[in-house]
């Protein structure tokens, strides 16, 4: 009775530990969010106790654990064909460290307090630095703009020194002629107020055909 009523209290702390990474998932609107995360600490708990109960090796469950966690991770990044970025990796990052976190827990022992103030570190990466990131976010954006213009000489440079008027630094990427039409694709960075400026000057040239960003 003693070892189920432990392992009732692992499963709940198990629980609560990925409600709480999962929380901010699920603010966030992530593809993983708070029954993801939930499930997954959990699932990381339960194999943890099992493994244990049947004597098996723990780092053997540990492993396929990680591996499993592998495959859920690359299910929730992917390429976004809208800007070309990489997303989901944080996110992926944070079920990695939510199946760890569970693992803690269902080894118990020492390992509470490792879980504990590995959950504490996860919680100030998660909510308490968002502030930090977007101070950086306002410092230096990057951006990929896609501009469509009438074909003339030197047209397109025209549009990368315009980058470097509004103090933002662009590296050219494919450049597309068809009939009458040019079309090229920058990846630029620097401030997002200056990104700001440089849109709506982009936006009001008659010139521009097409312009994505």
């Amino acid at each position: 009775m003693t070892f189920i009523t432990e392992d009732i209290i692992k499963l709940l702390i198990s629980a609560g530990t990925g409600a709480i990474i999962g929380f901010e998932r699920e603010y966030h609107s992530k593809s993983a969010g708070l029954r993801t995360m939930i499930l997954i600490c959990l699932g990381s708990t339960i194999f943890t106790i099992i493994s244990m109960k049947l004597g098996s090796d723990p780092s053997r469950i540990a492993a396929n654990i990680v591996t499993g966690i592998g495959f859920v991770g690359g299910g929730i990044i992917f390429r976004d064909n809208s800007n070309g970025r990489i997303t989901g990796i944080t996110t992926a990052a944070a079920a990695w460290v939510t199946s760890a976190l569970g693992m803690c827990v269902g080894f118990g022992n020492g390992l509470y307090e490792t879980g504990f103030v590995a959950m504490i570190l996860v919680i100030v990466a998660l909510y308490t630095l968002v502030p930090i990131q977007r101070v950086i976010k306002q410092k230096n954006t990057i951006r990929t703009y896609r501009i469509v213009c009438k074909f003339r000489s030197k047209s397109l440079k025209h549009y990368e020194e315009k980058f470097e008027q509004f103090g933002l630094k662009a590296d050219r990427g494919i450049q597309n002629k068809t009939y009458e039409q040019i079309s090229g694709i920058w990846i630029v960075k620097g401030p997002e107020k200056n990104h700001e400026k440089a849109i709506k000057s982009i936006m009001n040239d008659p010139e521009v055909l097409e312009f994505d960003f």
